[in-house]
């Protein structure tokens, strides 16, 4: 397996979409020398947005987590996450009502608006649901799974309602050695059970990367050869950039390890344009 040279990389390119969790940061805090990848990109005027599908907190509360870490470069308007889309399918498709939601009160920011009342699904009463127009997955905390993931297949049993899986992660790494469950994995798990069709936004889904495209400062005067993709997951982050047309970088400082990713490559047949050690700028 050829690795190539992350600065000599990202040198060709005049945007760069990064992914957060396993590519910025881990468990344990920012990827060592990441800062030295935000001095190269603030010296050089390349422009970057984090692309996301952590729908856990709003773009603002994202860039604090930044700050707090000694990074002041990303800034809520360089975070795009799947929960903006969300929100988005909110304000056009149900506009009104209850919007029910798994997760933390924090993750609903993307979805309360002026006409719109949010409800954690851990405070919903199921023999008063007529109110309730749509379902949303945020994230993997903030209610009871097995007391509340037993509400949400029963009020889904009662209302025929659209359903939004506002990140479509199945896991997380925990530690280095350990994957926990992620929200998408329970909405999936929900889904199969009820027969129903549910709607997705993040990575892959190439909605997700319309959105990100969409919202760079040069819109639409950069073309997609000029924007690369930085990720750690095949399934998601190279899989959405491919299937959208930019070039991608897989660096193996997240899900995807030394070790096996020549095996997994091969083995999805998802092939990403570059593998690099991390994200770091040496």
């Amino acid at each position: 397996m050829i690795l190539d040279n992350f600065k000599s990389v990202i040198s060709k390119y005049e945007v760069i979409f990064f992914d957060a969790f396993g590519v910025l940061k881990t468990y344990n805090g920012l990827i060592p020398g990441i800062e030295n990848t935000f001095a190269y990109l603030r010296e050089t005027g390349k422009d970057f947005y984090v692309v996301t599908n952590d729908a856990s907190r709003s773009p603002e509360q994202l860039a604090e987590s930044y700050v707090k870490l000694g990074i002041n470069d990303v800034t809520p308007d360089r975070i795009i996450s799947s929960g903006m889309l969300a929100r988005e399918y909110l304000d056009l498709k149900v506009r009104q009502g209850i919007v029910a939601y798994l997760g933390t009160d924090n993750s609903a920011h993307y979805i309360g608006t002026s006409e719109m009342q949010t409800l954690s699904i851990r405070e919903l009463d199921l023999n008063a649901v007529s109110d309730v127009n749509a379902l949303v997955f945020l994230d993997d905390e903030g209610f009871d799974w097995n007391t509340d993931l037993t509400k949400t297949l029963n009020l889904l049993r009662k209302r025929n309602i659209p359903v939004i899986v506002a990140n479509t992660d199945k896991t997380y790494p925990a530690s280095k050695s350990r994957l926990s469950i992620a929200v998408g994995a329970l909405a999936k798990m929900i889904e199969d059970t009820i027969g129903r069709q549910f709607i997705r936004f993040g990575k892959p889904d190439p909605q997700m990367f319309i959105f990100a495209y969409q919202h760079i400062k040069n819109y639409p005067n950069v073309s997609k050869r000029d924007i690369l993709m930085v990720g750690d997951t095949l399934h998601t982050d190279i899989l959405g950039g491919n299937k959208f047309g930019l070039d991608t970088a897989l660096v193996l400082t997240g899900n995807t390890q030394a070790e096996d990713a020549e095996v997994r490559i091969r083995s999805t047949g998802i092939i990403p344009t570059y593998i690099c050690v991390s994200a770091v700028v040496e």
